[in-house]
């Protein structure tokens, strides 16, 4: 029998490349999703026969089609900074898979510190999204680059505030010690309190993801793609739909972690202990990114004034209420 052992770094090589792998993959599968739930959302088909089974080739085939477009740089552009931009919109999001646990041993990297990291990485996408605004020469990107910032410094704070709050209930900075930390059926605990928590982290995501009702940085309408408006072919695939979809499932994952009990089953019961812990956690995760996705043709498009003053006003000061009552729990009960 082969004995095939691996070392450190070949074992960290394997796991980027799964990474790598992954990503892609899960934002052609979200993108299709996407797709097909708001078509029934909305009592319609959308496309049914490319491939068979609800038309599955169809996203595919609009990959297929963005790879053989023409890649057009403005002649006006800064030309370097409008070609890294979308690889430094992209790399941001792959780092974030890097540390949420799939399973109890399937993690990149369990970080004693995992809850910092991940809020550290998941906001560093808008400095991509600032660099292809700005570097476009086009008034409507850089708007939409600027409405993408001041979108991301309004709503990053509920999400940080949520997220600290489920750190101090489990007494850790972990992923992995977070979610072994969480109490059944899921991690609202206490259960008024975390129910309050989980909806602010999910307004801010969506907003953070600048998806329907928050997607004014790339309102069709107004601005037509925002900070992506000049990009074309593969560029924009990467900066734009990879992203969205990238950004998607890792909110969704985020979510399951921090809120769904990750891994775990639903409920202790010995036979549900049996389905193993990754299966758990994409069935959680696709719970989410189907909220997510009901949300979007469900609510209406809300204007910039509005969005800032939701923010400000309501979501952040009910933000530090909430951590309050967190850590006076943490302390008295």
């Amino acid at each position: 029998m082969l004995d095939i052992t691996l070392n450190t770094w070949q074992i960290l090589i394997i796991k980027i490349l799964v990474i790598l792998t992954v990503v892609p993959v899960g934002a052609i599968v979200g993108g299709y999703a996407e797709h097909k739930v708001m078509a029934h959302l909305q009592h319609r088909l959308g496309p049914m026969y490319p491939g068979g089974f609800h038309g599955w080739a169809t996203t595919v085939a609009d990959g297929i089609k963005f790879l053989f477009k023409e890649d057009i740089i403005p002649a006006a552009a800064d030309k370097k900074v409008f070609s890294l931009a979308p690889a430094a919109i992209m790399v941001p999001i792959i780092m974030i898979y890097l540390v949420i646990p799939i399973d109890a041993a399937l993690v990149v990297e369990d970080l004693d510190v995992g809850i910092f990291y991940l809020l550290a990485v998941s906001s560093l996408s808008t400095i991509g999204i600032l660099m292809a605004g700005w570097s476009s020469a086009n008034k409507y990107a850089l708007i939409g680059a600027l409405r993408s910032a001041a979108q991301l410094i309004a709503y990053e704070l509920p999400i940080v505030l949520s997220a600290a709050a489920v750190a101090m209930l489990a007494g850790t900075l972990s992923l992995n010690g977070i979610v072994e930390a969480q109490r059944f059926p899921f991690a609202l605990w206490p259960p008024g309190l975390g129910l309050a928590l989980f909806l602010v982290f999910v307004t801010g995501a969506v907003a953070e993801m600048t998806r329907i009702p928050f997607d004014m940085p790339v309102a069709e309408s107004e601005i037509i793609t925002g900070p992506f408006t000049e990009y074309t072919g593969m560029r924009y695939i990467f900066s734009h739909l990879f992203a969205e979809m990238g950004h998607l499932v890792a909110f969704g994952g985020i979510a399951t972690t921090l809120f769904l009990g990750g891994y775990r089953p639903v409920i202790p019961w010995e036979p549900l202990e049996l389905i193993p812990g990754f299966v758990w956690f994409a069935v959680k995760t696709m719970f989410m990114i189907f909220l997510f996705l009901w949300i979007r043709p469900t609510f209406p498009r809300v204007r910039e004034d509005q969005l800032q003053k939701f923010a400000w006003k309501f979501l952040i000061p009910l933000s530090l209420v909430l951590i309050l009552a967190t850590g006076a729990w943490v302390l008295y009960v």
